[in-house]
């Protein structure tokens, strides 16, 4: 699998260190005393609010016990773009609420279309705003109280619907100290795919809680995929661009 596979699989499944006003949020009190209302409430205190977001981002892919590493430029305006460039600009990927679009200079190739693709690669239908609330941290489904119930396990909330979806089942992990998600999970036990992403630790930048680690495990049947993301120099809100225009001359694939 190229480089441009192994970003766009990051962005499917699916933000942090060495960066101006960040640190790693370390170990603190739990709480284990509140209801489903109460835990929201905390959780949405803790949601991301910024114009834009620019890092440097680590990838390190896993598959048949093969890996490769790869770094790539992560920007994002918040709920309008998501942008990636590897160096020189060999490959680029520019995801909007509309379309999904990508280029490979390494072969001359470009893809332009909807999220069919990435909702197929996924096993769950996406939107623009599930793959943004995926980097954020975020819950990819709504969480409310009154179709969700919680309980108390390892030392955690589990959040799961009061009634699962016949064909999928969706669990959400819930830290007792900041409240933020530290595992989110889709199941389809008849199509045999499983999703789990993993917030392996958070970070404030600018009094916001980000992401710092990621890692998805993605299976499908007794194919296993792991990818590892890392995020880092994070800067909020500066004046960014977000240039992309697919060059001249190059074949456009389906997929």
């Amino acid at each position: 699998m190229n480089l441009l596979k192994h970003a766009f699989l990051f962005l499917l499944v699916l933000l942090i260190c060495n960066c101006k006003a960040s640190k790693t949020i370390g170990g603190g009190e739990a709480n284990f005393n509140l209801n489903a209302k109460q835990l929201l409430k905390e959780n949405g205190k803790k949601k991301p609010d910024f114009k834009t977001l620019q890092s440097k981002l680590k990838i390190t892919y896993s598959q048949d016990g093969k890996e490769q590493s790869y770094t790539v430029n992560f920007r994002a305006k918040k709920d309008e773009v998501l942008w990636i460039s590897a160096a020189f600009s060999v490959v680029k990927a520019l995801i909007t609420p509309e379309k999904v679009s990508f280029y490979n200079k390494l072969d001359n190739t470009y893809f332009e279309g909807d999220y069919k693709y990435l909702s197929n690669l996924l096993g769950t239908d996406l939107d623009f705003q599930k793959v943004e609330n995926l980097l954020l941290g975020e819950a990819i489904f709504n969480l409310n109280a009154s179709t969700y119930e919680v309980s108390v396990i390892n030392n955690g909330y589990i959040f799961q619907p009061k009634q699962q979806h016949e064909l999928f089942e969706i669990f959400f992990l819930l830290d007792p100290v900041h409240f933020k998600i530290k595992s989110q999970q889709v199941s389809q036990p008849v199509e045999l795919r499983h999703l789990q992403i993993d917030y392996l630790s958070h970070q404030e930048v600018e009094k916001q809680t980000l992401p710092e680690r990621i890692k998805v495990i993605a299976v499908e049947a007794n194919k296993e995929t792991i990818i590892d993301l890392e995020f880092k120099s994070v800067t909020l809100n500066e004046d960014l661009s977000f240039p992309y225009k697919i060059p001249s001359g190059f074949k456009e694939i389906k997929l």
